[in-house]
């Protein structure tokens, strides 16, 4: 299964495919850096600066900053990860910046409910933005 994050909430995308790679499915997700956070873009960097600068150097929470792996951070605390079962579906996972050239022209599906459009609010912004607001390159 191949899910295209283009304006999709960060976290409904995160539910659906940890819930289908409990199941078994094998799911990557093309175009993570323009999935979206809901909330101001101040709030929100503030709030991740704060958490990823709660640890010491050697011990967490580590906070990517990365788009693809934040977003893989946020799937990962959704499945029972220290559990064998959630070790084996955060491997069929598979987050990518951008489109793959072995994904090209392949299918896509989106999880309903999930949109841009759905949203009550004007205020968010993209991972990409975020990653940028943390330091990322």
């Amino acid at each position: 299964m191949i899910i295209d994050a283009t304006n999709l909430v960060m976290g409904r995308i995160a539910a659906f495919a940890a819930k289908k790679a409990l199941v078994g499915e094998k799911v990557d997700i093309i175009n993570c850096e323009k999935a979206i956070v809901t909330g101001s873009r101040k709030h929100l960097v503030e709030r991740y600066h704060h958490q990823r600068d709660r640890g010491g150097p050697f011990h967490g929470p580590f906070i990517p900053r990365k788009p693809s792996l934040l977003l893989k951070h946020v799937i990962k605390g959704m499945l029972p990860h220290k559990q064998e079962k959630g070790l084996d579906a955060l491997a069929r996972i598979k987050c990518h910046v951008g489109v793959p050239k072995e994904l090209e022209g392949k299918k896509t599906e989106n999880p309903t409910k999930a949109g841009v459009e759905k949203l009550e609010t004007t205020k968010y912004i993209t991972l990409q933005e975020l990653s940028f607001g943390l330091g990322a390159r």
